[in-house]
């Protein structure tokens, strides 16, 4: 793939919307509780788990329009920036209602920018998706969503020091099907979360990528149960990467009226920072 990027042409892609809407069943639902070993009532109007729209109104390319890596083909929606690898950087949600379970959830999506800036390994093109939810019609979430891309690089990053360790730590067993439940629930066919031999023989990573998602998602469950309601907002940023090969834990310290959150294998570097607010 062609690493010269019309940075211009890009930008193009700004404004550009995608609409897609879904109704949220029990069953999804449930099967979302299940991959977090949550509980809840799966009752019509019932409030569903905070993150469940991450599962919802995912697009759906057919098979054939799929890439190697499992991804769909650049274009369409997203800009067709050719850069190989595609990463979720980060973002920031807000929470302004609960999404409820019989209820049509409807997303509107909208480019906000694209960059382009030169990193350490080489170029990084940043895109900028800007996410509003409604359920049933009420605005429920409103998500900033920042993707990276980057090229292939075998440059080996400095070493980072370990992280801390949370007041709270709680932790978790990246196993292979915990991955794979968490990529069918949103329907990522990326194969660097499930297709052990394509991650490590194709792009050269240790073992399977946990989500950044996934985290982020448990990060946010993490600071509910701790002050006993979601949080009215949510800001997050990768840094580096979780494999199957470890467990990690998420981790959390009281910062006033804020909770400070990450996660990190045991010895090893953040690799995801947060913070709620409520």
């Amino acid at each position: 793939m062609s690493t010269e990027i019309d940075i211009a042409q890009l930008r193009g892609w700004i404004g550009r919307e995608e609409r897609q809407e879904e109704l949220l069943t029990p069953a999804l639902a449930q099967r979302f509780d299940a991959t977090f070993d949550r509980a809840g009532s799966l009752d019509d109007g019932a409030d569903a788990a905070p993150m469940i729209h991450l599962c919802l109104c995912q697009p759906a390319a057919p098979t054939a329009a799929l890439g190697p890596d499992g991804h769909p083909a650049r274009g369409g929606f997203l800009p067709p920036v050719p850069l190989p690898r595609r990463m979720w950087a980060g973002g920031a949600l807000e929470f302004h209602e609960p999404i409820r379970i019989g209820e049509v959830v409807r997303r509107r999506s909208v480019i906000e920018d694209v960059r382009l800036k030169h990193g350490r390994t080489g170029p990084l093109c940043f895109v900028t998706v800007m996410h509003h939810i409604e359920s049933g019609g009420r605005p429920a979430v409103t998500e900033r969503h920042d993707i990276v891309y980057r090229s292939d690089s075998t440059a080996t990053p400095p070493p980072a020091p370990a992280a801390a360790e949370g007041r709270i730590r709680r932790v978790v067993t990246a196993s292979p099907t915990l991955l794979f439940r968490y990529s069918a629930l949103t329907f990522n066919g990326h194969r660097i979360h499930y297709d052990a031999p394509y991650a490590r023989e194709v792009e050269a990573y240790p073992g399977l990528i946990v989500h950044g998602p996934m985290q982020a998602t448990m990060l946010v469950h993490l600071a509910a149960e701790l002050r006993g309601a979601p949080p009215a907002r949510f800001s997050f940023r990768s840094l580096s990467p979780l494999f199957d090969t470890d467990d990690f834990a998420l981790n959390a310290k009281d910062d006033g009226t804020a909770l400070e959150l990450w996660t990190a294998r045991a010895g090893g570097p953040v690799a995801m920072e947060a913070r709620a607010e409520w």
